[in-house]
């Protein structure tokens, strides 16, 4: 089979390897498609990863070959399933930490996502593998995973299970109009038709994608605080999920929020990176400051029901579709803010929607 594999100082390159063979209790799938995530491309950009290394996660593949004794899954099904799966067990998964468990580490996706077959490993298959239904396509599931790193976020932040009378109508903004910024926008509008979503980039075209995907208004960075004036009433929004990772961002965002109100960080920063705050705007406002960056099986399941029952449609947010062979290429276009959600499939062709 061919999959990419690093090679180092942030390049990788299409190789062929052996097709490996399931054992007991493990699957192995023929990939599907492939979503390119920000974490693939902050491990590059920061040479985080060890060469050899097969990235890719956000994976959909039909059953190729099942070990001894799997009974749940036949050959030719479509499967999602997510690399890393917690225990259960330990004292952080008991205290809703599972995507701080020692065993959530493991990647379970052998060698990775972007390869032509993936041997999917038995916790995975057991408790996160799921067949995908004829009416859900493979670009609304590759989001299974991503969007159940945002549904935590948004737990995190007290907007789950948010009812409010009309006067006090759920507010947030979201910093950054990439892939996971409209993700972000998107679930919240699955969560709550109802919810005010301010969004904010410097990119003209992602701000009016933003606005077309039902945000109620998208601005530049510069005007956001009249924006939130707007939008809150004064109050202050919130929540605030900022998917760029700059502290300077974060550092702006804090006081857009209301008395009582969250900041959610949801983006890689660069290493070392510190925030300057001051703490009596935490302290004597009550207000949250959270750091959330995966998702646990429980917010998985609640986003394939969004999904299977068509309230979350992240497909607009796949802008092109490229074969393994183009990876390079689709770094490039991510890393230059060219492309939204870029799929790597198996195939030869290259075909791409055109949003930017």
């Amino acid at each position: 089979m061919r999959a990419v594999r690093y090679v180092g100082q942030g390049e990788s390159r299409l190789v062929e390897m052996p097709i490996p063979a399931p054992s007991e209790g493990e699957m192995l799938l023929r990939l599907r498609c492939c979503g390119l995530c920000g974490t693939d491309l902050f491990k590059l950009d920061h040479d985080a990863i060890p060469k050899g290394t097969v990235l890719g996660h956000e994976l959909v593949g039909s059953v190729a070959a099942l070990g001894s004794g799997i009974t749940r899954f036949e050959p030719g099904q479509r499967i999602v399933v997510p690399h890393h799966v917690a225990c259960g067990e330990c004292s952080l998964c008991q205290r809703e930490g599972e995507t701080l468990c020692s065993t959530f580490k493991e990647n379970l996706l052998s060698p990775g996502g972007f390869s032509e077959f993936i041997l999917v490993g038995k916790r995975a298959v057991e408790r996160a593998a799921r067949v995908l239904p004829a009416s859900l396509p493979d670009a609304a599931a590759i989001f299974m995973e991503p969007a159940a790193c945002v549904l935590r976020g948004i737990d995190k932040a007290g907007l789950s299970d948010v009812e409010r009378p009309a006067k006090a109508a759920t507010t947030a903004i979201v910093l950054g109009c990439g892939s996971m910024g409209l993700l972000h926008l998107l679930v919240l509008r699955a969560l709550h038709p109802g919810i005010r979503v301010a969004m904010s980039d410097p990119i003209p075209q992602r701000r009016q994608l933003a606005e077309a995907l039902g945000a109620d208004t998208a601005s530049s960075p510069e005007t956001l605080p009249r924006v939130v004036e707007n939008l809150s009433g004064g109050l202050g929004v919130d929540a605030v999920f900022d998917t760029v990772g700059q502290p300077s961002v974060a550092e702006e965002a804090l006081p857009l929020t209301r008395e009582g109100g969250s900041l959610v960080l949801f983006a890689h920063a660069q290493p070392g990176a510190r925030l300057a705050l001051e703490l009596n705007q935490i302290f004597r406002h009550e207000r949250r400051l959270v750091g959330t960056y995966s998702g646990s099986l429980q917010e998985q399941r609640r986003i394939f029901k969004l999904l299977t029952a068509g309230r979350l449609d992240p497909t607009p947010l796949v802008s092109h579709r490229l074969p393994l062979q183009n990876f390079q290429r689709a770094v490039e276009l991510a890393g230059q803010q060219k492309a939204l959600k870029i799929l790597l499939t198996p195939g030869e062709g290259d075909r791409a929607r055109g949003a930017s």
